[in-house]
């Protein structure tokens, strides 16, 4: 089609012809000739002033076309009219604005009807891309009757704003933030709830935005008429706008949901601190005014009332203050109240968050009487409504009860000091007003049944966790004793014992409400008791307290049995893990502690129980149930007696500690009962008859799984007890220090410790050979228990001189049957068999004992490469299954390298290097041996390089370059991503792990000259290295593509080392050519895009490191980057950059015109100071570019001066060192927020 159009320069006709285009361009590539023939005729119609024939011939066309036709049709010609019904091109402003609000509507019917999307949101995008669209927008706020034509608008608005803010007079700054505010107020009872919302957070994003510019005079001009409306002078609507108006704020002052402005992180430190020194409390104030004001006619009115929606949005704003993270939040210690120092849960249903707002706050959140209007007014509608179960859920209810239970969470300096007294009357009062949710729990729970909702028993449980938040356990057991009968802690127990029993009948597939309730109030007794079991012992429950944790405990535990029993209709806990299960039984474990003294007799009784019933049913019955109640059993007592070291010797628990002081003798001791009763049961399993009647794979998960818990806290524990003697008497300490000797004397390393050892280590060969298949077990057995009992030095040296350790060594070295272990487990087997060597005192015997663990890997691998059939052999299925096997073995081994035992290691790794060479060659298509290999040299050499003398560095550097060399030549890691679809999945990213591992290699390689123990000087390493290092990723970095490193784990694994490699070993650039050069400035400009901020980071380092490399050697008279710092022609003849000047015009782009985290601002002008020194002369051109570009003389004159500030300001001098380089980033950062947003207008 040809038709001739009249050039229009106005912006609101290009928008409108934007959309005819995309309109156009939909006809066209439906191919339908008839409409384009019909279209074609309109134009002419139109272009002769014949409007009236155009009208007739368009109805006729209407009545004759596909329902397709029709709508593209009147889609095409009701843009014309907005131009045309206007006025035309060239007519009045007005004219111009009526068609721009047009030509956006149609855009917004486009879309949400789906017709030619894509040229409806080009419109939008430039609407929102145009300079200076103010009027426009405020025209189409103004007058558009589409609700998502104003939201575009709107948000036009404030793109412009907050792009062009520096360009903006002070007055239009302000006339900006008062147009969005006079128009919400205005139009509060308007039906577009969105749209005011969108408003509504323009204008506080640009509030924000000139914080800082805006003098208090200025703020408090705005807020004097918001608060005009809050108060309820102009009625109820415009009360509500004006509240949502200071969520809208509130929000965007807050750090974790403020929307970014492209600022740095002072700006917002800067905002955030001044709104809360001088408006949050004044914003809560209004909020409370407006909330009280409207009390009377909620509380008179039985129906729903504008004021209900005023009083719950003024609530919803109060918490949302309340959630504020106050400056001085710190950790406080009350006098008598102790207060825990908050850690945020990650599951929503129990969070909470201690409010800390200082003294400032007393008079309004303490004093004001504001919380007893609020509990009066909750209290009064609630029974007013007590017949009416929706009202519980109501905004106005929920947002209530939100409010006090986050009054609950109140302290720090907010209270004086007066021992106390001031939060205990704070806290009573809110209990008061809590307990009728929650009291008394059955009646409750049997309501709920019945159809209630949950939803304020689940806030009451949250207003416990907060208070025991704020509180030590006894202060929070006497809140309740001052108006009930009995304490908090009974009630707790009572609330509990009602979710544990209802939990006891319900499918927990549906997650009903007493799910929710369990893990509230588990966090409560963790809150409280957490504190209980480390600082001292004067912080013991009251005994009322005790009796209701005992009983509570023992209600658990029934519940936890009872689900067992049932487990074999529920495949779901059947299957379920330790690891799931351990955050619930940590919380259980902590309330058996605050009653250990019945406890642990307590369990001791289910135990001995079920070992006899499991051995009757062995004869008679089916044991499945009895060993699944046992499996329970042994998780919870786990638990109890010890805690999770997380890499750590964990300490006895202090309530295990303390608790028994009575107990002197050790086979008397109740924990010692306990735990060797768990003991001789175990010791069962290696019994043939009973391991195959009684010991199910999963109860011996349980078993493995205990001994491990167990035998890292009691196994042969040397120390002395923790410090209580600010806690007790002397003669007390004195008991508890008896004890503790009795206890820990059953496990001693000179008494029954040694025989204890050995029972575990016997057991865990019987699990290992035994349990052929289960992995789980498997597991637990490798990681947890052997390797557990291998951390500790002590240990291990009695460990070594055991029959049944030395019986584990030889089935590792002489029998196959180990070798149906997975990989990961042969590993880690591996890894405990040579870390126990630590034992041996002779530094000879250990390594000799090393030898003789893998002396049997190293002869049958070279045996097999020794054959000269090996092509032929090695392809063998179960020739592959152990060499697998033993390279894994290999790989543990080498991962348990230390300073003593490090010569046996190496000679292992050494008497294998040609057999891996060997390998790489046969094993060439088989990419999981392949790996396998590679991961074995890399583990080696980081366990091995930082003790190599020179001769073993240079036998390590020449294997490694033959293994890279050899890697290469079979092209291995060559798999294109374009031809194999599996690969876009992330998951496949591991068929590139072999890679990975090379690059893993000279990283390892690269620590030697970082961290040396050798006796060798770095003078005799250093080049060496430096040339693996540039060998290897020559011949690496041609395997990997642009396409691979799309993959993040192998991106930044490259990234990483090419970081590295450049900040070490600069010297080695110049020396590469052209090719190879160009590939590693290829990669660096593709990570200097990257999405991930670590990877940008990276490669910014990278570009520093070149750059200051070049400014350093030239500034000494050398030639820096040589010929890769200087323009030539590639083999096309084409004329390129040199690198730095390449990277200077590229680092400037992405810091001027594109998306990136503020958070790089430093590091790219850490990199980007040392190229301007190194190539001023372009940077001076590249500056002159800029600056002719501008559109004015106005953008030319300010972009001229912010380029010579850049360079000259904070008496910045051209030297690359320390000082000047601080002074450059404030300069740059300066620079940006000058000259960024009108760089960026469209």
């Amino acid at each position: 089609m040809h038709m001739k159009m009249n050039p229009m320069p106005w912006r609101t006709e290009l928008l409108i012809f934007e959309s005819i285009g995309g309109v156009l361009e939909n006809i066209y590539s439906h191919h339908i000739p008839q409409l384009i023939a019909k279209i074609e005729i309109v134009f002419h119609l139109f272009s002769v002033n014949c409007k009236t024939s155009a009208l007739q011939t368009i109805s006729g066309w209407i009545l004759i076309c596909s329902w397709f036709e029709a709508v593209e049709l009147l889609l095409f010609i009701s843009i014309i009219f907005a131009i045309e019904m206007n006025g035309g091109p060239g007519n009045s402003d007005l004219g111009q604005l009526q068609a721009t609000m047009q030509a956006i509507e149609i855009a917004c019917s486009s879309i949400q009807i789906n017709v030619n999307p894509s040229a409806a949101e080009a419109t939008l995008l430039s609407l929102r891309q145009s300079p200076r669209p103010y009027q426009a927008c405020q025209f189409i706020i103004e007058n558009s009757q589409l609700a998502n034509a104003r939201f575009q608008a709107a948000g036009a608005i404030r793109d412009a704003a907050i792009r062009e803010w520096s360009f903006l007079s002070p007055d239009e700054k302000k006339s900006l933030i008062s147009f969005c505010l006079s128009y919400v107020m205005k139009h509060a009872s308007s039906p577009d709830g969105y749209v005011q919302a969108k408003i509504s957070s323009v204008a506080a994003q640009l509030l924000k935005r000139g914080w800082l510019e805006f003098i208090a005079a200025e703020r408090d001009g705005f807020f004097s008429e918001i608060q005009l409306a809050i108060v309820g002078n102009h009625g109820r609507d415009v009360q509500f706008t004006g509240i949502n108006f200071l969520e809208s704020l509130v929000s965007e002052f807050s750090p974790s949901t403020s929307t970014a402005l492209g600022l740095p992180r002072e700006f917002h430190e800067q905002c955030r601190t001044s709104l809360e020194h001088d408006y949050l409390k004044k914003f809560y104030c209004w909020a409370l005014e407006a909330a009280q004001s409207v009390t009377t006619a909620i509380i008179n009115s039985d129906t729903a009332v504008s004021e209900a929606r005023v009083c719950s949005t003024a609530l919803r704003f109060m918490l949302q203050v309340l959630n504020w993270d106050f400056s001085n939040s710190g950790r406080v210690v009350k006098n008598s109240i102790d207060v825990y120092s908050f850690v945020a849960k990650e599951d929503s249903n129990s969070a909470y968050t201690l409010v800390q707002p200082g003294p400032s706050w007393r008079d309004v959140l303490i004093t004001s009487g504001h919380i007893g209007w609020l509990l009066g007014l909750y209290g009064v509608l609630r029974e007013k409504f007590s017949c009416k179960g929706y009202w519980i859920d109501c905004p106005l209810a929920v947002s209530a009860r939100k409010v006090i239970v986050q009054l609950c969470s109140l302290t720090g300096t907010i209270f004086p000091s007066d021992a106390g007294h001031s939060q205990g009357k704070h806290l009573l009062q809110l209990i008061s007003g809590i307990i009728q949710w929650i009291d008394p729990p059955n009646v409750i729970a049997k309501a709920i049944e019945c159809g209630r909702s949950e939803s304020e028993l689940l806030d009451g449980c949250r207003g416990l966790l907060s208070i025991a938040a704020v509180t030590n356990p006894v202060s929070f057991d006497e809140l309740l004793k001052q108006i009930r009968p009995f304490g908090t802690l009974s009630l707790l127990s009572a609330l509990m014992c009602e979710v544990v029993k209802d939990l006891m009948i319900k499918d927990l597939d549906e997650e009903p409400w007493s799910w929710v309730a369990r893990d509230i109030l588990l966090d409560t007794w963790t809150t409280l008791l957490t504190e209980t079991n480390s600082p001292g012992v004067k912080l013991l429950l009251p005994p009322e307290g005790i009796n209701a944790a005992a009983n509570l405990f023992v209600l658990i535990v029934e519940s936890e049995l009872k689900a067992a029993s049932a487990s074999e209709d529920k495949e779901d806990y059947f299957q379920a893990s330790v690891a799931a299960m351990d955050e619930r039984l940590s919380s259980y474990a902590l309330i058996a502690r605050a009653a250990i003294d019945v406890t642990i007799p307590f369990l001791t009784g289910l135990l001995s129980e079920r070992f006899a019933r499991l051995h009757q049913g062995s004869v008679i019955n089916d044991p499945t149930t009895t060993m699944e109640e046992l499996y329970s059993l042994l998780l919870i007592t786990g638990h109890v007696l010890a805690d999770e070291g997380e890499g750590e010797t964990p300490l006895v628990p202090m309530a295990i500690e303390t608790r028994f002081p009575e107990y002197v003798e050790t086979d008397k001791h109740p924990v010692v009962v306990l735990s060797w009763s768990i003991i001789k049961f175990a010791e069962q399993s290696l019994d043939p008859n009973m391991r195959a009647a009684c010991f199910s794979p999963r109860l011996m998960e349980a078993i493995i799984w205990f001994l491990a818990r167990w035998s890292s806290t009691y196994l042969m524990i040397t120390g002395e007890m923790q410090n209580y003697r600010n806690s007790v008497d002397e003669v007390t300490l004195l008991q508890m220090q008896h004890s503790r000797k009795a206890l820990l004397g059953f496990s001693a390393e000179y008494t029954q410790g040694k025989m204890l050892l050995d029972i575990i280590v016997r057991i865990s060969l019987t699990t290992l050979i035994s349990y052929a298949g289960e992995k789980d077990l498997q597991a637990l057995t490798c990681y947890q228990l052997l390797g557990g009992v291998v951390r500790r030095k002590n240990i291990c040296a009695h460990l070594v001189t055991l029959d049944s350790w030395r019986e584990l060594a030889h089935c590792f070295t002489n029998e196959r049957v180990l070798f149906s272990l997975n990989a990961s487990h042969q590993r880690s087997l591996a890894q405990t068999l040579v870390l126990s060597a630590s034992g041996i005192r002779d530094s000879v015997e250990a390594n000799k004992y090393i030898r003789d663990l893998t002396s049997h890997m190293t002869t049958y691998l070279n045996d097999i490469c020794g054959k000269k059939d090996i092509k032929s052999i090695s392809q063998k299925p179960d020739v592959i299954l152990v060499v697998t096997c033993l390279l894994e073995r290999l790989r543990g081994a080498s991962s348990a390298s230390e300073p003593r035992t490090q010569k046996a290691i190496y000679e292992t790794g050494f008497s294998v290097m040609q057999s891996i060479l060997k390998f790489i060659e046969v094993y060439k298509d088989e990419s999981a041996v392949i790996y396998l290999l590679l991961k074995l040299v890399v583990d080696w050499v980081e366990g091995q390089i930082i003790y190599l003398e020179p001769h073993e560095t240079a036998l390590v550097i020449d294997f490694c370059m033959h293994l890279l060399q050899l890697y290469s030549s079979h092209n291995i890691g060559k798999i294109s991503v374009s031809v194999s679809s599996s690969l876009l999945s992330e998951a496949n990213d591991e068929k590139y792990k072999d890679l990975r591992a090379l690059l893993q290699l000279l990283q390892k390689l690269c620590t030697k000259d970082m961290v040396d123990v050798s006796s060798a000087t770095s003078e005799e390493q250093q080049t060496s290295i430096s040339q693996v290092i540039y060998v290897g990723v020559h011949i690496v970095s041609p395997l990997i593509t642009i396409d691979l490193l799309k993959y993040p784990k192998l991106c930044y694994d490259y990234f990483a080392l090419l970081s590295h490699m450049l900040e070490v070993y600069p010297e080695m650039i110049p020396k590469l050519n052209h090719e190879a050069f160009g590939h590693i400035s290829g990669t660096l400009d593709f990570g200097l895009h990257h999405q991930d901020e670590e990877i940008v980071g990276m490669c910014l380092s990278s570009l520093r490191a070149l750059a200051f490399y070049h400014y350093k050697e030239r500034a000494g008279g050398k030639d820096g980057l040589g010929p890769h710092a200087t323009s030539y022609k590639d083999a096309n003849g084409n004329f390129q950059d040199g690198i730095l000047s390449r990277f200077l015009r590229s680092l400037l782009q992405l810091i001027l015109f594109e998306d990136y985290s503020m958070d790089l601002v430093g590091a790219a002008a850490d990199a980007l100071f040392p190229l301007i020194l190194s190539d001023h002369g372009l940077y001076q051109r590249l500056g002159n570019e800029l600056v002719e570009r501008q559109p004015n003389s106005i953008f030319k004159a300010r972009m001229a001066s912010a380029l010579h500030s850049l360079t000259t300001s904070d008496d910045l001098s051209p030297s690359a060192d320390r000082s000047n380089m601080r002074k450059f980033r404030k300069n740059l950062n300066r620079f940006l927020l000058d000259v960024r947003g009108f760089l960026r207008i469209i």
